[in-house]
């Protein structure tokens, strides 16, 4: 299988809700069905169906969270220099608006965009790979093309 690159704040959140399923959630799932199996008949017992529904969403997703940490790369982008990799925070400038962005480049599991967490398999983050300070970048979005001026690179 294939590592999962990630930062180590993505590794620990992914870690903190895999243990709050299986400590907090998982026990008061089996609780709400136990209470629900003893209003009698399960046919027409819409809590116990509901608990039901619940309990195989969280071992869905309990089974996933292990799945990506068992092939978690965890990688400290404070060690990190140079050109712009995985785990770079980058600033750019749109050279169409001079309007500055600044994305930090993440793993898959960990990326949001609306708080700058920019997912590494993205357009414009494959095409910041390996670009330096003062390099111009073409990305083709599904808005259209964009033009970004890279003015600063940061590994925190």
């Amino acid at each position: 299988m294939e590592k999962i690159p990630m930062t180590r704040r993505g590794f620990d959140a992914l870690d903190s809700e895999l243990k709050t399923l299986k400590s907090v959630e998982r026990p008061a799932v089996i609780r709400a069905i136990a209470e629900a199996r003893e209003h009698g008949d399960l046919s027409e017992n819409a809590e116990y169906h509901a608990a039901r529904e619940k309990q195989s969403f969280i071992e869905g997703r309990i089974k996933e969270l292990e799945g990506i940490l068992s092939l978690a790369e965890v990688i400290d982008p404070a060690k990190l220099s140079g050109a712009i990799k995985f785990g770079a925070t980058v600033t750019l400038v749109d050279e169409d608006t001079d309007e500055e962005k600044t994305y930090q480049i993440v793993g898959e599991t960990e990326a949001d965009i609306e708080r700058g967490l920019l997912n590494i398999r993205s357009p414009l983050a494959r095409a910041l790979i390996g670009k330096e300070e003062g390099d111009s970048v073409e990305v083709k979005t599904p808005g259209g093309d964009r033009s970004y001026e890279v003015v600063g690179i940061r590994f925190l």
